[in-house]
């Protein structure tokens, strides 16, 4: 049987963070620009978790704590824009942002 070490759970934070890079790079519709960033926001989550529990601090989790908030607030604010864009021209894309001057 194979035991989970750090190592397992520090290649699963680096690949889910590769994955996110990627559709953040490649894709251009901001709803799942958004999601890839979040994507990249848990695999840090997950990184701050294992460590945490290595060096038996609960540094890790008050660290994710902490980076949930900024994402919640990404996330309100992103969504709003994104709600904003999509009633002025129907199939945006993200570089689209120039409508939102005025």
């Amino acid at each position: 049987m194979v035991e989970l070490t750090q190592t397992w759970y520090l290649v699963l934070a680096a690949l889910i963070f590769a994955i996110g890079a990627t559709g953040l790079v490649i894709r251009r519709n901001p709803l799942v620009m958004f999601m890839c960033v979040e994507l990249m926001l848990n695999a840090v989550n997950l990184t701050f978790v294992s460590f945490g529990n290595m060096l038996d601090d609960v540094g890790g989790q008050v660290f994710v704590f902490f980076v949930l908030v900024v994402a919640a607030a990404e996330v309100a604010v992103g969504l709003a824009l994104v709600v904003a864009i999509t009633r002025r021209r129907q199939g945006a894309t993200a570089d689209d942002l120039s409508l939102m001057r005025g």
